[in-house]
């Protein structure tokens, strides 16, 4: 479990691809290596990922093809950066909100504009577009955010949330481009009320 408060950013060095699946390298000196053991769990541009070698800079993690098939990772190249957050522990402090570090579906960024000392990102969904709400919470490759604004168009559902100039050092949203592709993971809270409502029919 995770609260999209991002710890470090990494840089990855090395891929090895297999048959149907790959790991990747990253060079994580920023985070806190004695806090890292085998078989700990990381978020990985809000993936959830599991630590199968370490150093004393360097992380592994191996990549399923299922990762593969539902996230952009296969887009990654070496030297590509990426949001780390470690799981949480039993004492952290909970600063965003419950990410589970399962990726939903991918958005694409159609707008990004300057909005005073901040930078506003408006993302397409072409689904799970239900989940998204006006001062609700999603989390944008492992980041938790706020959703500003929502609006469904042609089948779509377009939201924007307001990245401030820390938020935009801390992590890779200063490398972001119009159509990019981001991880989304939606509010899990707003998936268990619509399973529960589908009971209450």
């Amino acid at each position: 479990m995770f609260t999209g408060i991002i710890q470090a950013l990494g840089k990855i060095t090395e891929i090895e691809h297999h048959q149907r699946d790959c790991s990747f390298y990253f060079d994580c000196a920023d985070l806190s290596q004695q806090t890292i053991e085998l078989g700990d769990s990381i978020a990985v541009n809000g993936c959830c990922l599991t630590v199968v070698e370490k150093d004393d800079r360097i992380i592994k993690v191996d990549l399923s093809a299922e990762t593969l098939n539902r996230t952009n990772m296969k887009t990654y190249r070496q030297g590509s950066l990426v949001n780390l957050e470690l799981a949480m522990l039993p004492d952290t402090r909970f600063g965003g909100h419950i990410v589970s570090g399962h990726v939903d579906c991918l958005a694409e960024i159609v707008a990004i504009k300057d909005d005073g000392r901040s930078t506003r990102f408006d993302f397409k969904l072409d689904d799970y577009g239900r989940y998204i709400a006006e001062k609700g919470s999603v989390a944008i490759d492992g980041v938790s955010l706020t959703i500003n604004g929502v609006e469904d168009v042609n089948q779509a559902t377009v939201f924007t949330v307001n990245i401030i100039p820390h938020t935009l050092e801390k992590t890779i949203f200063a490398e972001y481009a119009l159509n990019s592709k981001v991880h989304i993971e939606v509010d899990m809270i707003a998936r268990y009320l619509e399973r529960l409502n589908q009971y209450g029919e």
